[in-house]
């Protein structure tokens, strides 16, 4: 087995996919944002606000919301039950802050609630930290290995390629958390009046564009370990069992 390089089969099987991809949601997302960040609401509220009543209504009086510098890297942190939103969501009156905003909010509802998808992210965090930086050193290890002593070589690559299985579980298990946030935070919005109809559609559409930057980052991250298992020969090993 050779290196992990930049051959053929990685650049038009992963790295193009996974950057036209990746580049289209960022694309989307940031254009759509900026589309609705001009847009006020008819509750006047800022996207603080709306987070605030939206918990507030659902008997959640726990969760601090406090101010981050920076743009989109909007977040709530289970640990210490804080919604962290960006200057931008924050402070701002717009469709875009205040759907960011009750999106992070589905979160902490999420993890009210007991939302089971939530607590299993939460506990693939650490080992998905662990995993992401061990992975390719792993990986380049066992492919070096490969070419002296494939018998050791072998059991090397499959630990990082188990490794790198960890980041995929998580890409795919984040895939409902933020959609179903989603879910929670469209309907909480209209119910609490924090926007009208026309304006709800608008929020809608900021999320959508959101949850599409997660769902491009799991079809990465999947088509990486298909490669990885590929090259491996792993892949073919599995078909043929499964054949029998």
């Amino acid at each position: 087995m050779g290196g992990y390089g930049f051959d053929l089969t990685y650049v038009f099987l992963v790295l193009l996919p996974g950057m036209v991809l990746s580049g289209l949601a960022s694309m989307l997302v940031k254009s759509t944002f900026s589309k609705y960040e001009t847009v006020g609401t008819t509750s006047n509220l800022t996207g603080a606000e709306a987070a605030r009543m939206m918990l507030e209504r659902a008997g959640v009086t726990n969760c601090r919301i406090e101010p981050i510098a920076g743009r989109l890297n909007d977040h709530y942190d289970p640990r210490v039950r804080t919604l962290r939103l960006s200057e931008p969501v924050h402070n701002e009156r717009s469709i875009s802050a205040i759907g960011v905003a009750c999106h992070e909010a589905g979160h902490a509802l999420q993890h009210a609630t007991g939302y089971k998808f939530l607590q299993m992210r939460s506990m693939l965090v650490p080992v998905t930290n662990l995993a992401s930086r061990m992975s390719m050193p792993v990986l380049m290890i066992g492919s070096l290995l490969m070419a002296m002593a494939p018998a050791l070589g072998m059991p090397v690559i499959i630990l990082g390629i188990v490794l790198f299985a960890a980041a995929v579980v998580f890409a795919i298990v984040t895939l409902p958390v933020e959609w179903d946030a989603s879910a929670r935070a469209k309907k909480a919005m209209m119910h609490a009046g924090i926007v009208n109809d026309e304006e709800a559609e608008g929020a809608s559409k900021v999320l959508n564009a959101a949850f599409l930057t997660y769902l491009a980052a799991a079809i990465t991250s999947l088509l990486t370990l298909l490669y990885y298992l590929h090259r491996s020969g792993l892949l073919r090993i599995l078909l043929n069992s499964n054949r029998r």
